[in-house]
């Protein structure tokens, strides 16, 4: 990690008018979530297009809820972890605008930010496909699967499912957004899945520095980031945050 870096990173952000993050797995990773896609990911255990796919859900929710049950257990004993509440905290300080996430394991509000984009929904809430009923995550019993509804309806999650389109606020929120903040963080994702892989581009070719930070190298390093600093979201972002509060004042000069 260089001190050069993040001495760089932290002056972008003091001296930007709007800064946003876009967020993606690595983040989840840190708190203990094991990631969907790659080695050791939930997709090879569950194809996808069988067990998380909104038809499958329709007529088959059993199915889908052997995996949404897991993915359940496995975020509710998850906690922010140092990059998540740097985030926070960057936001508490006036220099964060927004966050936009595909994650969907909500940690994000459990930190502490406000404003959140999930582009992709959020685990730790359910809701009646009958009733439209929200319910907590915690509050959802996986003794029987699918859970119900008091109403008799079966439950689901509030994520999107594959056939399911990302909600039309989230895109265009995330757009508006990426076109215009001055500076975009881009945190532990390799943005392979659309519409969140053009967010980087669409920031960069309207004149935003994206600050790419990641434990190795992606398709964005070296054109469409600004720069890179390789390393944990959880080591890189309290060293930003503590060199914005210690340096302000040298920062903006």
């Amino acid at each position: 990690m260089s001190d050069e870096l993040i001495i760089r990173a932290a002056r972008d952000i003091a001296q930007a008018k709007k800064v946003v993050a876009l967020t993606g797995a690595g983040m989840s990773v840190e708190s203990g979530i094991a990631p969907f896609r790659g080695k050791g990911g939930i997709w090879e255990k569950y194809d996808p297009i069988e067990y998380a796919y909104i038809d499958t859900m329709r007529t088959n929710p059993g199915k889908c809820w052997i995996l949404l049950s897991e993915m359940q257990k496995e975020i509710l004993k998850a906690s922010p972890n140092p990059g998540h509440l740097s985030l926070a905290e960057l936001e508490k300080l006036g220099f964060l605008s927004s966050i936009i996430t595909q994650n969907v394991d909500g940690l994000h509000h459990e930190a502490g930010n406000n404003n959140v984009i999930e582009f992709h929904g959020n685990h730790r809430v359910g809701y009646c496909m009958e009733c439209g009923n929200r319910i907590k995550a915690e509050e959802i019993s996986l003794e029987t699967l699918p859970p119900h509804c008091d109403c008799g309806g079966v439950l689901r999650p509030d994520v999107v499912f594959f056939g399911e389109a990302i909600p039309h606020d989230a895109l265009t929120r995330s757009n508006e957004d990426a076109r215009s903040c001055n500076v975009m963080l881009v945190v532990g994702t390799s943005a392979e899945v659309q519409p969140a892989a053009s967010l980087p581009g669409v920031a960069r070719s309207s004149g935003a520095t994206v600050i790419e930070i990641n434990i190795e190298a992606t398709s964005f390093t070296g054109h469409t980031s600004t720069y890179f600093i390789k390393g944990k979201s959880g080591e890189i972002l309290p060293k930003i945050v503590d060199t914005l509060k210690n340096e302000s004042a040298n920062l903006t000069t």
